[in-house]
């Protein structure tokens, strides 16, 4: 019985070798051995006709030959297991790795850093300010009380009578000039809210707004600091022209148009075949502005200019469309 009993281990040891790491032919390999019609169950059949004296060794050698079979086997399926679950493709620590994909600057940010960057070498200092603003600080400081006409230009989110969303960041000038004496050149840049929405418009933009206060600023100024911006931003050939207009915040106002970017100034569809282009808002601020944060009007003077940023990106880049910068398709964002 000893003998084969060892006669089973082997060929059970040849089997589980055979098989390897292959799950199905180990359990191929424990059926044939260890199952109900198994090599080694077949030994322990036998075991009636051993002699009586002699069946408690027969039976410890065939009890010890199943444990080793089934530790044996035991060892061999986890090993399968582990190579089951392994990768199949081996990472290949030296090939080069591949460069990721990383995003960028959105065009409105883009825009919005070089507009700030072109005002802070000329020493204009970045200021920001609540998004939801007060109906003082929106209009009534900035000379537009409350049956103004002017406030049916803005299509204004009312959060309460007194409580707005913003509709320019204008009012940054008022809290500025309120806790600062001049000089002061500040410009705020950021975003502001209107119930508007179309090809040209939409109900939350970008603008930036610019301030200078100070003795003896003039419309000179004004002019002079504008034409260093459009030059920097389109380039030094690109022409501009001031034209008068109104702003209740302003007196003298002037809207600033520069030559058409696509056409050059010779008329297209994009420019109503005119050349020109508006871009911003400006003027001399009102007396009455600064009497409302306590500056004497004939002691100082100063500008203001607003502009829209997505107006300077849609020049900038050639985009006809407001709404491509809000969509987030990937496809048009990838240009920039």
């Amino acid at each position: 019985m000893e003998e084969a009993a060892r006669s089973v281990l082997r060929e059970a040891q040849e089997a589980i070798e055979a098989a390897g790491v292959d799950l199905k032919a180990l359990d191929a390999v424990r059926v044939g051995f260890l199952g109900r019609k198994g090599r080694l169950t077949a030994l322990f059949k036998q075991l009636g006709t051993v002699a009586p004296e002699a069946r408690p060794e027969a039976g410890r050698i065939l009890n010890e030959a199943k444990a080793q079979l089934e530790q044996r086997l035991a060892e061999a399926i986890e090993r399968a297991k582990k190579e089951a679950r392994r990768p199949k493709s081996r990472v290949d620590v030296t090939v080069p790795g591949r460069r990721p994909w990383t995003g960028h600057l959105h065009p409105i940010t883009q825009t919005a850093l070089d507009i700030a960057a072109i005002f802070n070498r000329l020493g204009f200092e970045t200021v920001e300010g609540p998004e939801v603003e007060l109906d003082y600080y929106n209009f009534e400081a900035l000379n537009i009380p409350k049956d103004h006409p002017a406030r049916d230009m803005q299509d204004t989110f009312y959060v309460s009578d007194e409580v707005v969303l913003r509709t320019h960041t204008s009012p940054l000038q008022i809290r500025t000039m309120e806790r600062k004496r001049p000089p002061i050149k500040i410009i705020a840049p950021g975003k502001a809210y209107r119930c508007d929405s179309d090809v040209t418009h939409t109900p939350m933009f970008h603008q930036v707004e610019g301030l200078m206060v100070g003795r003896h600023i003039s419309f000179g100024d004004l002019k002079g600091v504008l034409t260093i911006f459009v030059q920097q931003m389109f380039g030094s050939d690109v022409g501009l022209r001031f034209r008068p207009s109104f702003f209740p915040f302003t007196e003298p106002s002037a809207e600033v148009d520069i030559q058409c970017v696509m056409c050059r100034g010779t008329g297209c569809r994009v420019c109503s075949q005119t050349g020109w282009l508006e871009i911003l808002g400006s003027g001399m601020v009102d007396p009455e502005v600064f009497k409302m944060v306590g500056y004497d009007p004939d002691e100082v003077s100063g500008f203001a200019f607003g502009m829209g940023i997505e107006r300077i990106a849609m020049l900038r880049y050639g985009i006809n469309d407001l709404r491509l910068f809000f969509e987030n398709d990937v496809r048009f964002l990838r240009q920039f």
